[in-house]
């Protein structure tokens, strides 16, 4: 299947998914967003990387930064934070320049690695783009982490690009059907920006919705 412009969604929002489905249909089904410590922070160090007219060249490596990407497999825009090419015999040729170059792209994040795939599934659903934009094959990817000031390079295996293409099928069929599901509390909860907007220990309960309801109203 593949979807057509008007149907793309953010690619950014893949990894809101995976952390919380009902955190990425508050952000991209109703429009709502509230930031605290931990989103301004990781703002901050997308907007000190994230310079499109950044074109960097030493010894056959090239950095771009901010670049645009699409997949209409995927049905996922977005931008990359960084894409490396490097020059080797095995990669493809690149407008306006000699020789060929392997692709990868490097993720930014504010704190650490972390042992779920959610950074992973980001930077996977970037190379998907970038291969099918530029007709190559990425292997691996890379993030890098703020908090360590180190990178950690990502695997770009048949597993994780499944998982790609199963979480975007996911947010197409909850985007078309306007569905915003009932909240999961753990405790990364206490951390997401949107608690006061979502909350989990009300929406986690049906009941609990009307019950919270009619109190604010009858209060």
């Amino acid at each position: 299947m593949t979807y057509s412009e008007d149907e793309l969604l953010p690619l950014s929002g893949i990894q809101h998914f995976l952390f919380c489905r009902r955190q990425w249909a508050l952000i991209h089904i109703e429009n709502q967003w509230q930031e605290n410590v931990f989103t301004f922070e990781g703002r901050q160090l997308h907007e000190r990387v994230d310079d499109p007219t950044f074109n960097e060249t030493r010894k056959g490596h090239i950095t771009v930064r901010s670049m645009p990407v699409v997949s209409y497999e995927l049905g996922l825009n977005g931008i990359c934070d960084v894409v490396e090419f490097q020059e080797s015999p095995d990669g493809i040729p690149l407008k306006n320049r000699e020789g060929t170059y392997t692709v990868m792209p490097v993720e930014y994040k504010r704190g650490h690695e972390k042992a779920s795939a959610i950074d992973d599934v980001q930077l996977c659903a970037q190379a998907i783009c970038l291969e099918e934009m530029l007709v190559t094959n990425i292997p691996q990817g890379a993030v890098f982490y703020g908090e360590t000031r180190r990178r950690s390079i990502v695997l770009l295996t048949r597993e994780l690009r499944d998982q790609v293409y199963q979480l975007s099928r996911e947010m197409h069929d909850y985007f078309q059907r306007g569905y915003t599901p009932n909240s999961k509390p753990t405790k990364a909860c206490k951390s997401c920006s949107l608690v006061d907007i979502c909350l989990p220990e009300v929406t986690s309960q049906p009941n609990r919705v009307s019950v919270y309801i009619r109190q604010n109203l009858e209060g």
